[in-house]
C-alpha cells in the first residue's frame, strides 16, 4: 500500500510574525558576549559561509543578511561560498572553525535534515553545529523547460508514466532541498523521473534553460526572472498557498496532489563550540534585523517568508524536519554516491 505523506502543520510563518518578542534579552546577551581578550563581540570581520555556489537562494539571503549585520555591528561581514558535497564542505568548515563566533553558516535542509543520504560524513551536523535561528522558509516552484509538453502537474505525471525515465530533473546536489522535494514528488505521484545532481543550483538551472534537463523543483529567487521572461514555465508551487510573486501558478494541492506539500528553509548556525552567550547575542541581533519591514519585504519579494525564531524553537523544528525527511530518504532508498 502506498505510504501517505502527512500535510505539514509547522506554521513557521506564524512563528516569524513573533520576531518582536523576547528582545528584552538583547542587552543581557550583549553584556555576556565578550571575547577571551575581554573585548565586546564582535570587534573584527565576520565570515558568513554559504555552502553552495554563488547566485542561488542561499547566497541571496546571505548577502542580504551580511549587509544588515555589517551595518548593525559596524564590522565587515564577508560572504564566502564553499560549495560541494551537498553543502557539507562548508558545514564541516564552520563546525571546525574557532569557537569565537566569527564564522557563521547559512544552513539549509541539506545541512540539518537530509544529511542521512551521506553514509560517510566526517562530522555530525546534529552535534557539531549550533543553530542560531531559522532565518526564512519558502515553497519551491516546479519549473520546466518550455519545450517539455506538459503545462501542469497532471500532464507531467501522465507524460512521465507514458515515457518512463525520459524526464530528468536537476538539483543543487544529493540531499539538497531541490533534490529532496523532487524525490517527494516522485514518491507521492508515482512519476518515474530521473534525478541529475549538480554542484549547485546555478549549474542545474543553466542546463534547464539550455534544454539539457527538463525539470527542476527550484527555489523562487533563482527562477522568478526566467518565468516572467518566458524562458521557463511554472507548473506549480509546493507550499500551502500561492506565491504573491506568481499569483497565477496553482499550488500542488490545488492541482490535485495534496501529499506533495513542502517548503525549504534556511538557518544561521555556528560551530557547536561557540559559547551560548555569543549564540544568544547573534539570535537577538538577527531577529532584530528580520523584524525590520525593509528586510522582510526584501525576503517576500524573493518568494520567502521571514521566520527568525528563538534557538529553542528552531532546534525543535529542525528535529521534526529530520524525522520527516528521513522517511523520504528511507522510502526512496536515497544514498549519495
Amino acid at each position: 500500500m502506498k505510504q501517505q505523506w502527512p500535510r505539514r502543520a509547522v506554521g513557521l510563518g506564524i512563528l516569524g510574525m513573533a520576531v518582536g518578542l523576547g528582545f528584552a534579552s538583547v542587552s543581557q546577551a550583549s553584556q555576556a558576549s565578550e571575547t577571551s581578550e575581554g573585548k565586546a563581540y564582535p570587534n573584527r570581520m565576520i565570515r558568513l559561509v554559504v555552502p553552495f555556489t554563488a547566485g542561488g537562494s542561499s547566497d541571496v539571503q546571505a548577502r542580504m543578511l551580511a549587509d544588515r549585520l555589517g551595518k548593525l555591528y559596524k564590522q565587515a561581514v564577508v560572504v564566502e561560498n564553499r560549495p560541494g558535497a551537498g553543502g557539507h564542505i562548508g558545514g564541516k568548515y564552520v563546525a571546525d572553525a574557532p569557537a569565537d563566533g566569527y564564522t557563521l553558516l547559512l544552513g539549509s535542509i541539506g545541512l540539518h535534515a537530509t544529511y542521512g543520504v551521506f553514509k560517510k560524513l566526517t562530522y555530525d551536523p546534529a552535534t557539531d553545529l549550533k543553530v542560531i535561528t531559522v532565518l526564512a522558509e519558502m515553497p519551491h516552484v516546479v519549473v520546466a523547460n518550455p519545450a517539455l509538453p506538459a503545462n501542469d502537474l497532471k500532464q507531467l505525471v501522465a507524460l512521465a508514466r507514458k515515457e518512463p525515465n525520459t524526464i530528468n530533473f536537476g538539483s543543487a546536489g544529493v540531499g539538497s532541498s531541490v533534490h529532496m522535494i523532487g524525490e517527494l514528488f516522485k514518491l507521492t505521484s508515482d512519476a518515474p523521473i530521473t534525478h541529475v545532481p549538480y554542484k549547485g543550483s546555478t549549474a542545474a538551472l543553466n542546463d534547464l534553460l539550455a534544454g539539457q534537463i527538463q525539470l527542476m523543483f527550484e527555489n523562487p529567487p533563482t527562477t522568478l526572472a526566467h518565468i516572467r521572461g518566458g524562458k521557463l514555465k511554472a507548473l506549480a508551487v509546493t507550499g500551502k498557498a500561492r506565491l504573491p510573486a506568481l499569483p497565477d501558478v496553482p499550488t500542488a494541492i490545488e492541482a490535485g496532489f495534496p501529499a506533495f506539500e513542502a517548503t525549504s528553509w534556511t538557518t544561521v548556525a555556528v560551530s557547536a563550540k561557540v559559547p551560548d552567550a555569543i549564540a544568544d547575542k547573534l539570535n537577538a541581533d538577527i531577529r532584530k534585523i528580520v523584524s525590520a519591514q525593509e528586510f522582510r519585504q526584501g525576503l517576500s519579494d524573493q518568494g520567502m517568508t521571514p521566520v527568525a525564531n528563538t534557538r529553542d524553537v528552531a532546534s525543535k523544528f529542525i528535529a521534526a524536519e529530520k524525522v520527516r525527511w528521513d522517511k523520504v530518504i528511507q522510502q526512496g532508498r536515497i544514498v549519495a554516491e
